[in-house]
Order: structure tokens, then C-alpha cells, then sequence
């Protein structure tokens, strides 16, 4: 399987953080800006450049990878991408463990989670 096998979507990166202003001042200050449209009492995604951050406050425990099938970089809708739930079955067959998995007789928004070797939870997360 290659990349290109395999389209994930967009990709970012979502902290478990501690104290939500806080973390928001501090990537602030190291240039990053709220991305708009994406906040909630418990949340916000910030940008700087191409790299995003999702900041999250009792949502879950440790950090994420995290993908957005049928997202481009910007969080614009895409045409064509590939379903979270054909995802899970390629990564079933290609022997990689789920540790939450997505309804498969469902459609629309739905996730799964992997773990790699190193213990880094990646979280596919198709909100469409």
C-alpha cells in the first residue's frame, strides 16, 4: 500500500491541553491565528501557514494525529475523497488494529482510531 493508495485527508495535529486560554495565547504568540468558524467552549483550531493545531479541553486524554477525509487544507469541502469507512477496511486488511471503529452499514460523519508501535493515537475524522 502507498500513499497514494491511501488518501487520509487533511491532516492536523490535536492537543489535549490543560487550560484552554493559555494554550491559545501561547501559539498566539508563536504566530499562530484562530482559524475561523472552528471554535467551541471546549475547542479551537488555529493555523500558521499549512500546519493546524486543534487545542482541546476535556475532550479526550493525550494527543492525536488527526485526518479529515473529505477536508483540503483549508477545511473546504472536497468532491472526491475517500470514505472514512472504506479507509478502516483497507487498514483491516493491510493488519492494523483498530482501537475505535467506525459504524460500517452507517454514512456521513464517523471515526476510527489507530495506535502505532509507539503508542501515538491517530484519529481519522470525517465530519462529512
Amino acid at each position: 500500500m502507498t500513499s497514494t493508495d491511501l488518501p487520509l485527508g487533511n491532516f492536523s495535529v490535536s492537543l489535549s491541553v490543560a487550560d484552554l486560554d493559555a494554550s491559545r495565547a501561547f501559539y498566539e504568540r508563536l504566530g499562530f491565528v484562530v482559524f475561523p468558524g472552528v471554535t467551541a467552549d471546549n475547542m479551537v483550531i488555529l493555523r500558521n501557514g499549512s500546519a493546524t493545531i486543534g487545542l482541546f479541553h476535556g475532550m479526550f486524554e493525550g494527543n492525536l494525529l488527526t485526518f479529515n477525509p473529505g477536508w483540503d487544507a483549508d477545511g473546504a469541502p472536497v468532491d472526491e475523497f475517500v470514505d472514512v469507512r472504506e479507509i478502516q477496511r483497507r487498514l483491516r486488511a493491510a493488519g492494523i488494529r483498530l482501537t475505535l471503529e467506525a459504524d460500517e452499514s452507517g454514512s456521513g460523519p464517523a471515526a476510527l482510531m489507530v495506535t502505532d508501535p509507539d503508542g501515538n493515537v491517530i484519529l481519522i475524522d470525517q465530519h462529512r
